[in-house]
């Protein structure tokens, strides 16, 4: 087996494990269920990853690696705000996805809070991540309040997120998805 073929399926178990976890929840996710989705033998999952707990460290590490290509895209933008605004609208795009499961990192950093193994704070690096990366576009838009407003954009994503899974209602992303693009636009 060739160094790309183990990297290949690795990379196909990690991201399975991103989906499943994301569909089923950590607690009620098994390796056997990763190994379907990534359609790779349940014995072989073992040789890439000895425990739930490591295929888990995977997945958060594929949060951080889509987070790094969903910024390098927003960076191409020529402006905080515009960069802004693209977030919020990527948000948006998946509004079915969140109605039927939540926000893929916000539900799995929840989950892991409830557990006593440290993976909650690998998720809380990725998190922290994206709201650096706000913070900079609101400081680069001449803003003094660069953090509060970050914090604030986060909360708006990850209650709306809530929210939207709560009532199974794509709408109401898309409704506060609008609303924070004009909220963005004001602070301009």
């Amino acid at each position: 087996m060739t160094n790309s073929t183990r990297s290949g399926k690795r990379d196909r178990l990690a991201g399975a494990a991103v989906r499943v976890l994301h569909e089923q929840g950590v607690e009620k996710t098994t390796l056997a269920d990763i190994a379907r989705a990534a359609d790779v033998p349940v014995g072989n999952v073992y040789y890439y990853f000895k425990t739930k707990d490591q295929l888990i460290e995977a997945a958060i590490a594929a949060h951080g690696h889509h987070l790094e290509s969903v910024i390098a895209t927003l960076e191409r933008l020529p402006t905080p705000q515009e960069r802004l605004k693209a977030l919020v609208h990527s948000w948006v795009e998946q509004r079915d996805l969140a109605a039927k499961y939540g926000c893929p990192t916000g539900t799995l950093a929840s989950e892991l809070d409830k557990r006593d193994d440290g993976l909650d704070r690998a998720i809380a690096k990725v998190m922290g991540e994206l709201l650096g990366w706000m913070e900079r576009q609101f400081a680069a838009m001449g803003r003094e309040d660069a953090r509060e407003l970050a914090v604030a954009l986060m909360a708006a994503y990850q209650g709306i997120s809530l929210l939207t899974n709560t009532f199974r209602d794509p709408a109401l992303m898309e409704m506060e998805g609008h609303r924070l693009e004009r909220w963005i636009d004001s602070l301009a």
